[in-house]
């Protein structure tokens, strides 16, 4: 019994396994909550003063930070990044 997989990527696994898109998602949202957290380290913020500057709770800065809760909203992405002075770079790639 041969294995279809086998010479084939992770990404044509996920792709035919029906699991790209949400592989995809929780690891941009991995990599945008870590981006966040060091960013608040390096600042020196707390969540609470996060939280204040975002004019937000901290329960909505915690889904923000969960890495698991892909329901990131832009709104919620670029008001983080206004409280930190920071902005985003998105690119299209293929």
């Amino acid at each position: 019994m041969t294995n279809k997989h086998i010479g084939s990527s992770f990404d044509d696994f996920l792709a035919d396994e029906g699991r790209l898109e949400e592989a995809t998602a929780a690891a941009m949202k991995r990599i945008i909550a870590w981006q966040i957290e060091q960013e608040m380290k390096a600042q020196k913020l707390t969540k609470t003063a996060m939280a204040e500057r975002m004019h937000t709770s901290r329960a909505a800065l915690n889904r923000l930070l969960d890495k698991e809760d892909t329901s990131l909203t832009l709104i919620t992405l670029a008001s983080a990044l206004t409280a930190l002075g920071k902005r985003m770079e998105f690119k299209l790639a293929a």
